[in-house]
């Protein structure tokens, strides 16, 4: 998420100190209710703030798969730190241009600390695995498609084409930005289909493999009422 006016679409809960105090003990016993209602995987999003409760939390392996979701401006201190207790990281990479990163994050140097934290990840867990149709264990980049700005993702999808083996990494290509009536041009508008096509198609020329959103992705009725 930005810092200003966001266009997260969980910033209802994201941008309004929302929630309750927990320690590490308590983080676990959440997380075996969870897996005792049946949940397939622990995904712990954005957790990187609280890092010492979820190492302390994870202290034992759980017995479903843990999802660390994460915007992908990490260290790889952090990284490091979560070896052996995380199977799938599910990083964002927003931006290869400095100033739209700046612009929209306050964080000109994105770029270069998300690729180091990606490629980190990636020496960690491994290729990706599979189990059945479902990922085991691995990497899946997230890339959510801004309007007006097709340069920036052909760039994303250039570095993990020419960083990682077919296969190696998986690409979640999302289009599901939600127009932002209190960002200025473009940003107060949802992408097109041509310039979704467009990024879709160098997805493909990359020789990438992974997953695709449909248009109605991008419909409000998606994002949660929190």
């Amino acid at each position: 998420c930005n810092l200003g006016c966001t266009y997260c679409q969980n910033r209802a809960i994201s941008q309004k100190a929302v929630g309750t105090p927990t320690d590490g003990k308590a983080l676990r016993h959440i997380m075996e209710d969870l897996i005792a209602q049946g949940a397939e995987n622990i995904d712990l999003v954005t957790a990187s703030p609280y890092l010492p409760t979820v190492l302390e939390a994870l202290n034992e392996p759980l017995s479903v798969s843990v999802v660390y979701n994460t915007g992908g401006y990490e260290s790889k201190d952090a990284i490091d730190a979560l070896a052996g207790k995380v199977d799938i990281y599910l990083p964002d990479l927003k931006y290869a241009d400095s100033s739209l990163a700046k612009a929209l994050s306050h964080a000109p140097d994105y770029f270069a600390v998300a690729t180091a934290a990606i490629q980190r990840m990636v020496q960690q867990v491994g290729p990706v695995q599979w189990q059945g149709d479902k990922v085991k264990k691995g990497v899946i980049i997230r890339h959510l498609i801004l309007p007006g700005q097709v340069e920036n993702s052909l760039k994303i999808l250039d570095w993990i084409g020419q960083t990682f083996r077919k296969g190696e990494v998986l690409v979640s290509l999302m289009r599901q930005y939600p127009p932002m009536p209190c960002l200025p041009a473009p940003f107060n508008r949802q992408i097109t289909e041509e310039k979704y096509q467009a990024v879709l198609s160098w997805m493909f020329l990359n020789d990438l493999e992974g997953f695709t959103q449909e248009e109605t992705a991008a419909d409000k009725s998606f994002i949660p009422d929190f």
